[in-house]
């Protein structure tokens, strides 16, 4: 008689062992043996990388090395003088500089970040096909024009034509500290060569960097998040609100940081329009203006010889710029990651 099995005879069916799955998410490990030519170009790609570093790091030490003879000299002092004395008796600080290049920054950096945006979103999201490219590319012309033609355009064009709009501030909005003017007020050289005309020279050149960079980041914008938006009824401003800008952010932040770079370094367009002055005035609208990067500009050619004082203090005052540049940079770069951590969690 044929013997049946255990489940013709209703017996439970013996359990069958499974092997445990891997986790779906988990990326395999893919072992592949690197080229001659893989290896060649990955290290390329790392001297180019650490070769930053290492010119960063040479010029922090030479800025440093040939500053030590004024920071010797002066000390603390050197943060705190006004003055600006090369010569016998010398007596030389930033403390006036420094804050008068921080304004100019600022000025050019409430211009252009909003306008920057702006057009940015134009250009992206509202501009026809037709016109994208002819924008993109005045755009990225502007960007490449040399800073003393922007210098030259604002000294002989621009300054003799904004001084009624120097002027129309000073008397309506006077009541600013900021704006207010102590000079008289109905003559018109008393607006010219301040630091409010170098804040909008300057702008012209961040506006451009604010411009591109934002364009790039917001035109990668997810296409399918963008229609979602319009499925759920949203406007076109609330798509944008919604999706681009978000999406956006830390491009956004990373151009700004690159345009106050651009900004505080701003050498030869400063130098042609502003007055040089050794003493902090907060009334941006009254003639005379310095920087750091201006006044060593104005300076250098003075002192031929190495071993001067002069040239150590131009040294120390370009050391204090590098350092502040490299804050701005690293805050920076700190916000960004913050951003992209955020949006990706979000």
């Amino acid at each position: 008689m044929k013997r049946k099995d255990r489940g013709d005879i209703g017996m439970p069916a013996r359990p069958t062992r499974v092997s445990p799955i891997a986790d779906e998410d988990t990326p395999r490990t893919i072992v592949v043996r690197s080229s001659t030519g893989d290896k060649v170009f990955r290290g390329i790609l790392r001297a180019a990388g650490w070769s930053v570093f290492v010119i960063t790091g040479l010029i922090l030490a030479f800025l440093i090395i040939r500053a030590a003879k004024a920071f010797k000299f002066m000390g603390i002092d050197f943060l705190t003088t006004q003055n600006w004395i090369l010569d016998s008796p010398q007596h030389f600080g930033i403390a006036a500089i420094l804050p008068l290049g921080i304004l100019i920054a600022l000025i050019a950096m409430i211009i252009a970040v909003p306008t920057g945006i702006a057009v940015a979103l134009y250009i992206s999201e509202y501009s026809p096909a037709r016109l994208r490219r002819p924008l993109i590319a005045v755009i990225d012309l502007m960007a490449a024009i040399p800073s003393i033609v922007f210098g030259v355009w604002g000294l002989l064009f621009l300054e003799p034509r904004i001084i009624g709009t120097a002027s129309w501030l000073g008397r309506h909005l006077g009541w600013i500290p900021i704006f207010s003017f102590r000079l008289d007020t109905s003559t018109a050289a008393n607006y010219a060569t301040s630091t409010f005309i170098a804040g909008v020279v300057a702008s012209l050149m961040v506006i451009p960097i604010v411009t591109s960079l934002s364009r790039q980041v917001f035109s990668q914008a997810p296409q399918g998040e963008r229609e979602g938006a319009y499925a759920l009824g949203a406007t076109r401003w609330g798509m944008i609100r919604a999706v681009v800008l978000p999406f956006g952010r830390a491009g956004v932040i990373g151009a700004c940081m690159l345009g106050l770079g651009r900004a505080l370094g701003e050498t030869i367009a400063v130098t042609l329009i502003v007055s040089a002055t050794f003493h902090f005035n907060y009334h941006v609208l009254e003639t005379g203006g310095n920087s750091i990067a201006s006044t060593i500009a104005n300076d250098f050619a003075s002192f031929p010889n190495a071993s001067d004082m002069g040239l150590s203090a131009l040294m120390a005052a370009g050391l204090v710029l590098f350092g502040m540049t490299l804050i701005v940079n690293t805050l920076g770069a700190i916000v960004i990651g913050r951003s992209r951590s955020g949006q990706a969690t979000g």
